[in-house]
């Protein structure tokens, strides 16, 4: 019996030990087959990328796979800039647009963690023009009426999208139009991002709280939350809460000039290959991440930063909230945020996904008909960036470039399918 007690003891605390280990470990380059992927399979990955960028289909892009904590994958693609012939390489930075989302989530998690908040909290409690909001019902005249709310949103509603939130072009529009508030792109605003949303909540909203997936502004209104609750800018309780502490040292709101060369050029497919996007224009351009107010800190789409700053964030998340010694969530607020919370709502896009605090979540393999693994949790970018976190495998896999908008281009379903296919033990 003692020697069994003694056994036990020694599994439970070398499991401990191995644990604390992976969040104690900063992510350094191995050879794949250290961690159960093959080298020649992931040369299929690396020739299949270098074609997108012979035939002009992509600009440029990095590709970063981690698994068991370590780097098995890491290459940069094509360039930085085409017209001034700078590579894209690893530290290349990149606007990464709604993958700002998780970042801010995981913020609202902190929050009330700290017990300043819970997610169940009515938003107008913080910001009182939230506690009764109206929605748009269309009519059959092709018309609209304006009724109220049947309760009040949620801060779960926002990390959810089932506020009924959307970015400004249903049903409602006009009134969305002529408040200036349309579309996810914030960067060049002169107005701080609370004041945006305090005027967004007086605008017609697309459905009942709870009622649907509505995608939209639900993670701007959660970074203006945020700012409330903290009493800080958006960019100063990142920093000091989630971007300091993983050392996501090139993850910024608003670039520092010197590292403007940087920041990968957008492009936009035409028929005879790829365009610059313009300097200026609002979705589809360069943005005013460097030159701009610097006053509008969107939560939903407003950072930039390089592959291996946002590996660190996942990382993070794969190792239950802990990163390089640094403990920003509990395991069991990972584990409620990464599970599905739609309940009837059901995830308007592909089948077998539901989406979490923050994260869409896969829930049947099959339905969905793609590479992957019950609970894998990730989202993406408007830029065409991609990142996904396949737990069973501990995998994390972050994709980058600048493309908008993408066009017919398959390299999303490739990268996922060649990811798995190089996975060997």
């Amino acid at each position: 019996m003692k020697i069994d007690r003694l056994l036990k003891c020694s599994t439970i605390l070398l499991g401990l030990l191995l644990y604390l280990h992976a969040g104690a470990q900063e992510l350094t380059k191995v050879a794949p087959e250290e961690v159960g992927m093959s080298s020649e399979r992931l040369d299929v990955m690396t020739r299949t990328f270098q074609d997108y960028i012979d035939k002009d289909k992509l600009p440029g892009a990095v590709i970063l796979v981690a698994r068991k904590g370590k780097i098995a994958y890491f290459e940069s693609f094509g360039k930085n800039d085409i017209a001034r012939e700078i590579p894209m390489t690893n530290s290349s930075i990149f606007r990464i647009a709604s993958q700002t989302k998780a970042i801010v989530s995981v913020g609202i998690m902190i929050l009330q963690e700290q017990g300043k908040l819970l997610i169940s909290d009515p938003v107008g409690k913080y910001i009182p023009a939230f506690m009764e909001t109206k929605v748009a019902v269309a009519k059959e005249d092709g018309t609209y009426e304006v009724v109220k709310s049947n309760r009040p949103i949620t801060i779960r509603d926002l990390l959810t999208h089932t506020s009924g939130v959307s970015y400004g072009e249903g049903i409602a529009a006009d009134q969305w139009k002529k408040a200036k508030i349309q579309g996810w792109y914030f960067a060049d605003r002169e107005e701080p991002i609370l004041a945006t949303v305090t005027r967004m909540a007086g605008l017609p909203f697309e459905s009942q709280p709870g009622e649907q997936f509505v995608y939209g502004y639900n993670t701007d209104i959660l970074g203006a939350l945020i700012e409330v609750v903290s009493g800080k800018p958006l960019d100063i309780f990142l920093q000091e809460n989630i971007i300091g502490p993983l050392g996501m040292a090139n993850t910024h709101f608003y670039l520092p000039k010197e590292k403007r060369d940087r920041l990968a050029v957008v492009y936009s497919p035409k028929d005879n290959g790829l365009e610059r996007a313009p300097e200026q224009g609002g979705m589809v351009g360069q943005g005013a991440y460097v030159d701009g107010p610097r006053k509008s800190f969107s939560g939903g789409a407003g950072l930039l930063s390089t592959s291996l700053d946002y590996t660190k964030f996942l990382q993070m998340m794969l190792n239950g909230g802990i990163f390089n010694g640094k403990r920003i969530l509990s395991p069991k607020t990972v584990e409620l945020m990464t599970v599905n919370h739609l309940g009837d709502a059901s995830f308007p896009w592909v089948g077998g996904t539901g989406f979490g605090l923050g994260f869409s979540v896969v829930e049947d393999l099959g339905d969905r008909g793609t590479p992957g693994t019950v609970g894998e949790y990730g989202w993406g970018g408007a830029y065409h960036s991609t990142y996904w976190v396949d737990p069973k495998e501990e995998l994390t896999v972050v994709y980058f470039t600048q493309l908008i908008p993408s066009g017919d281009i398959d390299d999303h379903g490739k990268l996922r399918s060649l990811v798995y296919q190089a996975i060997v033990d």
